[in-house]
């Protein structure tokens, strides 16, 4: 919570969160309580009695949120958040994303990511960030890569490598937009803070509609 105080932002798209259990509200309910934000989660599976997956926090209002299954095979259950966020006279689609760990899991991942967010039903400004899972240029970079716009973090940033927070030596978080956004600003917050709340570092970026 001190982290994403300090960064500020009006929209957090996390990972990994615990939600909701009989005994005890969860991370998301207390984030957003501490932040003053309104969320929505995703839950992929259970983590004992509690809620396991993605969570949107928000400053803007949320008009509509979904999530779609991205499961593959025998593999740990995942999927992608979708969050549509009122932002001025614009409709934001935010696709919040964490794929597996497998090689072949990935491509089919991404290929379903990719035409989720090519539905064309859906219109308006779109980004998909998250945990990609992916260190080097392999086949899920390259289908999301191929069909959307990815902002190259080396343009804004001295360092990209995003995991493990404490000595990051891989590049796993990424964001990818459709439509008309600019990118204005890039950051990765290294502080004593950031080092241990999270096994990744925020990786930060300012965008305009």
């Amino acid at each position: 919570a001190a982290v994403l105080a300090t960064i500020d932002a009006d929209v957090v798209a996390l990972q990994e969160v615990v939600g909701a259990s009989p005994l005890k509200p969860g991370q998301a309910a207390e984030l957003g309580a501490a932040l003053g934000m309104g969320w929505v989660m995703a839950p992929t599976r259970h983590l004992r009695t509690a809620l396991f997956g993605n969570v949107v926090l928000s400053r803007l209002p949320v008009r509509q949120h979904a999530q779609h299954d991205l499961t593959w095979q025998t593999c740990e259950p995942r999927n992608v958040q979708r969050v549509d966020i009122e932002v001025g006279t614009h409709l934001l689609h935010l696709y919040n994303v964490h794929l597996g760990t497998a090689l072949l899991e990935r491509r089919h991942q991404a290929a379903r990511v990719a035409s989720l967010v090519h539905d064309k039903r859906v219109t308006g400004p779109k980004i998909v960030l998250g945990d990609f899972n992916e260190w080097a240029r392999g086949l899920a970079t390259d289908i999301l890569a191929q069909r959307l716009q990815s902002i190259d973090l080396r343009k804004h940033l001295r360092r990209v490598r995003t995991y493990p927070g404490f000595f990051p030596i891989l590049h796993l978080d990424h964001i990818y937009y459709e439509g008309h956004v600019e990118v204005l600003k890039v950051s990765l917050p290294r502080d004593r803070l950031s080092l241990i709340a999270s096994d990744h570092l925020p990786l930060v970026a300012d965008l305009n509609l």
